[in-house]
Order: C-alpha cells, then structure tokens, then sequence
C-alpha cells in the first residue's frame, strides 16, 4: 500500500516560510474506528522537498508522531517564491506518494511595514488639515457669523 500524499499548507513569514502538514489517512478499521497512520505506525519519516528558481532541494529526513504538525524553513531569501512538496514514509513502507506542490513568498520586512507608513502620513495630513481649519475658524476667516439687520430679525 502506498502511503500519501500528505495535505500541505504553507504561509510566509519573516525570509521564511511556515509549512503545515497533516499526514494522509488511512484505510484501516479496528472495531469500526479509522486508524491513523501514527496508530498503525507509531512514528512516521517525512522529507521536505523546496523548489526555487534554481531548483529542487531535498531537506533532510525527520520524523513525526503528530497527525497535524508544522515545520519552518529560514533563511530564504526574501520576496522569492518557494515551493515544497512533503513524501511521507515509515519504517515499514517506503511507497510513498508526493503531496501536491504548494507555493508562497518568503516575506521581508518592508513587505511587513508595507501599509505602516502610508496610513501615519494620510492620519497625520488629517490631522493638519483640520488644525488648520480650526485656527481660520476661530480667526474668523470662514464661517463668518454674519449678523443680521435687526429689522430681518
């Protein structure tokens, strides 16, 4: 039986990109109950491939004993699309199928102060822009109080 693939979801974070995995289901019931992959298995192998524009790169073997788990891949460089595709393995069965690749951008710091400065200038032009009309008010250079002759009154 082959095992897989593996539901992956990845968000950026900081010349990073965090990778969700939930192992693939199993077929296997045991008193009416859907056994895990961890229940069969106890632990399973997981191997992250990341593809750049320059290629495919295998990480390292590492093992799990979660159904949903999560992993960080650092120091990528920032504003690059990255994709990874995770191969799930035990120590009893190396068939294994590929999950589907999924992409994301590594993020940089000005990506994440993107909105910061623009927001503080319109607030802070707001802010002017309305002083401004409070001294001319007080002035008394608009919304003059016009006084009415009193036979009009």
């Amino acid at each position: 039986a082959f095992l897989g693939p593996a539901e992956v979801h990845i968000s950026s974070c900081l010349n990073c990109i965090n990778v969700t995995i939930k192992l693939p289901t199993s077929h296997f019931r045991e008193n009416d109950k859907l056994l895990s992959l961890i229940d069969i298995y106890k632990d399973l192998d997981y191997v992250i491939t990341l593809k750049t524009s320059d290629g495919e790169h295998k990480r390292p073997q590492e093992r799990t004993t979660e159904e949903i788990f999560s992993t960080v891949i650092e120091e990528l460089y920032p504003n690059q699309n990255y994709c990874v595709s995770v191969t799930v393995t035990a120590s009893l069965n190396k068939h294994s199928i590929p999950s589907a690749w999924k992409c994301g951008i590594a993020q940089s710091v000005a990506q994440q102060d993107y909105l910061t400065v623009p927001v503080a200038a319109a607030i802070c032009l707001l802010l002017m822009v309305l002083g401004a009309l409070k001294c001319m008010h007080a002035g008394g250079v608009i919304l003059l109080n016009i006084l009415l002759p009193r036979n009009l009154v």
